[in-house]
C-alpha cells in the first residue's frame, strides 16, 4: 500500500506542477488522438559482477538466462499533461562457486573450501510520465520521471554438512559410541522492497524512403549513493502500416546495471547485457 502511494503521489506531483507544464510544451502532438502501444521483448543477458554483505563481496559467476520485459504506453494530444509509460522488467540467474574466504551472507555464515550456489531473481516495474519535447515524421525526443518500484531477493545455499561426535570407553575390547547430527543446509537470504526515482530519455529517428527506425532509451538514477542504470539501442522494423494497427519488429542490445550500496544491508555491482528481440503495436 505505501509504495502505491508513493508512485501515485510522484505520478500527481509531476501531472500537476504549473512549472513542469510550461517546460515541457515546446512542440504539439503530431495528431489529436490518443494512442496506445503494447510491446515485449526477449533478451539472451551475460551476467557479470559480485554481491554480498560491505567488505564481503563475492563472484558467483552467474550464467546466461533469457530475460523478458514488456510495457504500455499512452500518448495524447494534450500538451499540459505528460504521456504516460509503465514496464516491467525481470532478470533471474543462478551461480556456484568454491569459497577461498570466508562468506558471510544473510545472517548465515559459509566456510572456506564449500561450495555455495546462488539464485538471482530481481524484478522491477516502472511508472514513467514523459513529454515529447519534439515529434515529427522523422524524428521524436522525449524527456520525463519514473518511479522504479523495485523487488529483489538473493538467496546463497551451502553444500550440505554433518557433524559426529565419536567417545569411547573400556580398554580390552574398546567402545566407541558415534553420534551424527542431523544433516544441515546453510542458507541466507536478503530481500530488498524500494522505489526509486530516475531520469527517463527516449529517442526515435526515422529512415527515409524505407520501413526503419533508429531508437534508443533509458533510466539512470537521479539520486542515492546507488549507481543504476539501464538503457537499449535498436532498429524497429514496421512489419504492418494501416488504419487499425502499427506492428513493428525490433532488434536492439541492452544493458543493466545495479551497483547497490547498503540496500537492505545488500551490496551489488552487477551487469546484465545482452541483444534482444521484440514486437510492438501501436493502436
Amino acid at each position: 500500500m505505501t509504495k502505491m502511494l508513493l508512485a501515485a503521489t510522484f505520478a500527481v506531483s509531476l501531472t500537476f506542477t504549473p512549472q513542469a507544464a510550461a517546460l515541457f510544451t515546446f512542440t504539439p502532438q503530431a495528431n489529436n488522438s490518443v494512442g496506445l502501444t503494447l510491446g515485449g521483448q526477449i533478451w539472451q543477458s551475460e551476467v557479470s559482477g559480485i554481491f554480498g554483505e560491505k567488505n564481503n563481496l563475492i563472484d558467483f559467476n552467474l550464467k546466461k538466462e533469457q530475460q523478458i520485459n514488456y510495457f504500455v504506453v499512452v500518448e495524447h494530444p494534450y500538451p499540459l499533461l505528460p504521456n504516460i509509460r509503465i514496464s516491467r522488467t525481470t532478470l533471474d540467474t543462478a551461480g556456484k562457486t568454491n569459497l577461498t574466504q570466508e562468506f558471510n551472507f544473510g545472517d548465515e555464515t559459509f566456510l572456506i573450501d564449500n561450495d555455495v550456489y546462488t539464485t538471482v531473481n530481481v524484478s522491477y516495474v516502472d511508472y514513467t510520465l514523459y513529454y515529447e519535447l519534439f515529434d515529427s515524421r522523422l524524428f521524436s525526443f522525449d524527456l520525463g520521471l519514473t518511479a522504479r518500484d523495485f523487488n529483489g531477493a538473493i538467496t546463497v545455499t551451502g553444500g550440505i554438512t554433518s557433524t559426529h561426535d565419536e567417545e569411547c570407553y573400556g580398554e580390552t575390547p574398546v567402545v566407541c559410541i558415534i553420534t551424527i547430527t542431523d544433516p544441515i543446509t546453510p542458507r541466507g537470504k536478503i530481500k530488498t522492497d524500494k522505489i526509486e526515482p530516475m531520469l527517463y530519455v527516449g529517442t526515435n529517428i526515422s529512415l527515409p524512403l524505407t520501413r526503419l527506425s533508429v531508437f534508443a532509451q533509458g533510466d539512470f538514477l537521479l539520486v542515492d549513493d546507488h549507481s543504476v542504470y539501464d538503457y537499449q539501442v535498436g532498429l524497429s522494423y514496421q512489419l504492418v502500416d494501416n488504419m487499425m494497427v502499427d506492428l513493428n519488429l525490433t532488434l536492439g542490445f541492452q544493458v543493466v546495471k545495479m551497483a547497490l550500496e547498503n540496500l537492505d544491508s545488500l551490496y551489488t555491482d552487477l551487469e546484465f547485457k545482452g541483444t534482444f528481440v521484440g514486437i510492438t503495436a501501436h493502436f
